[in-house]
This record gives C-alpha cells, sequence and structure tokens, in this order.
C-alpha cells in the first residue's frame, strides 16, 4: 500500500512541477482517465491530455491532501488555480479516485462540479447556463477539439 501512496504523491508532486513526463510515468500503458470534461480518455490520449494541461498552465498552480489508499484502489483530494484561456480566474476543487494495477495508475477519475467551474471559466454565460447541457456540451467539444490539435502537433501521443 505503502507504494500506490507514494505513486499518488509522484503523480501530483509532478503535477505541481509541471512534468507531464513524470506524471504520465505514474499511468499504465491502459490508463482509462475521465472526468467531467474530457468523460473518456484512454491510453496516450490521457496521458497527451496532461501535458496540454501542463504546458498551457502558466500560472498554474496546485495542492493536493488526503491520500488514501488500499492494495488496488485510492483517492486524493486536489485543487487548482489557474487562469483560464478567457483571461478568467479559475480555482478548480477535485476528488481523485484511482485504481491500481501492475504499480501503476490503470483508472483515474476526477469529480468536480462543472458548473461551478463554468461559472468561473466563462463568466456571465457560465452563470446563466453553465448547468445547461448545451453550455456543458460545448465545454467538452471545445476541450476535445483542443486536446486533438494538441495531439496533431505531438507524434509521441498519435496511435
Amino acid at each position: 500500500m505503502e507504494q500506490n501512496r507514494q505513486l499518488v504523491e509522484d503523480f501530483y508532486t509532478a503535477f505541481q512541477a509541471k512534468d507531464y513526463a513524470a506524471m504520465n510515468a505514474c499511468y499504465h500503458p491502459e490508463i482509462h482517465f475521465r472526468d467531467p470534461v474530457f468523460m473518456n480518455l484512454y491510453g496516450s490520449r490521457a496521458r497527451a491530455m496532461w501535458h496540454m494541461l501542463c504546458e498551457r498552465g502558466k500560472d498554474l498552480v496546485i495542492e493536493f491532501n488526503n491520500i488514501k489508499v488500499g492494495e488496488t484502489a485510492g483517492s486524493a483530494h486536489w485543487e487548482a488555480w489557474y487562469t483560464f484561456n478567457t483571461g478568467r480566474k479559475v480555482h478548480n476543487i477535485i476528488d481523485a479516485t484511482f485504481e491500481f494495477r501492475d504499480g501503476k495508475i490503470a483508472r483515474h477519475e476526477d469529480v468536480f462540479d462543472l458548473w461551478r467551474w463554468t461559472r468561473q471559466a466563462l463568466g456571465p454565460v457560465g452563470v446563466a447556463l453553465g448547468w445547461s447541457p448545451i453550455i456543458r456540451s460545448k465545454v467538452r467539444q471545445t476541450a476535445w477539439k483542443g486536446l486533438d490539435a494538441f495531439i496533431a502537433k505531438h507524434p509521441e501521443y498519435q496511435s
């Protein structure tokens, strides 16, 4: 269990340093990542997402705590502060769960309040409509397009 605790600590410590390579080294080759925006990312797409977020997060600050691990699963709480591409400041509060396999993170799910995020990132539109399926869908589509464009420029993530 100590190995799993260290794995989670290594992942978030690397995130604090914006060291996507070290983050990705914590992931199993068959990683499955999900959150309210990306929904389901597998393998190299999940790794590319962290690379993209680290590269774009010029003022990104990460804090993590409350790591709990067992033999095959674990959880952690983390928070992120950054400026979104709208120029608006965001403070995202996330709870993560993990499944471990072969000494790596094989499944990673981040849960956060997407409406809270849209209110911060999108301002008045997010306040008024961030709860709506239309805005949520638009946020997801924009994120996927951004990830696709990032992958197109980084052949190491192309499958």
